[in-house]
């Protein structure tokens, strides 16, 4: 404690020296010059995040990764958006299940997300093409966006390797026989 009392008395002392000067006139002028970088900052990031949303909407994430969001046009509030789905996908791969987007950009700052975003390769459905294929500007304003939203939710459930059953729901693709095999079948 003993360390901490010439911090507190020369606190103290600033303090009752700044009342005893009165109230000082606002140099307004001076003020809003500082105060435009920081408007004009948080008029970029708000753009940023509505750049970050609508790639959410027009690139289908929230096909897969919201619940409900395909059955019911996108009626989804955006509180319950990227959450993650236990809608199986089930083919020849195995089952992989939509990740919790939320949850996963928390694990990762700015640049593991892009290094992660640039190098993406999954199981299918998912179209990591369309997310490597985008600018790193892209992929940056759909990283703030989903943090934006915070963390919710629950982690997917894990990949299930083929010829295991998944529970349900899952969406089972059954690919038509190879075209030899179609022809020897005939």
């Amino acid at each position: 404690m003993a360390s901490t009392r010439p911090l507190l008395t020369t606190l103290a002392l600033l303090a009752t020296a700044a009342c005893a000067r009165g109230p000082q006139p606002v140099d307004t002028a001076s003020l809003a010059t500082n105060l435009a970088p920081v408007a004009e900052l948080a008029a970029a990031d708000a753009q940023g995040l509505a750049h970050g949303e609508y790639l959410a909407r027009i690139s289908g994430c929230n096909d897969c990764h919201t619940p409900g969001y395909a059955e019911t046009g996108g009626a989804v509030p955006k509180a319950q958006w990227l959450v993650g789905s236990p809608l199986g996908w089930n083919g020849p791969w195995g089952t992989t299940y939509p990740a919790n987007l939320r949850l996963k950009v928390q694990e990762m700052d700015e640049a593991a997300w892009l290094k992660y975003s640039a190098e993406l390769h999954t199981r299918p459905p998912m179209p990591d093409f369309a997310v490597r294929a985008m600018s790193e500007a892209d992929r940056l304003a759909l990283y703030r966006f989903i943090r934006s939203l915070g963390p919710a939710g629950q982690p997917a459930p894990d990949y299930l390797a083929p010829g295991q059953t998944p529970p349900v729901p899952y969406v089972q693709w059954v690919l038509p026989p190879a075209p030899a095999q179609a022809h020897a079948a005939g």
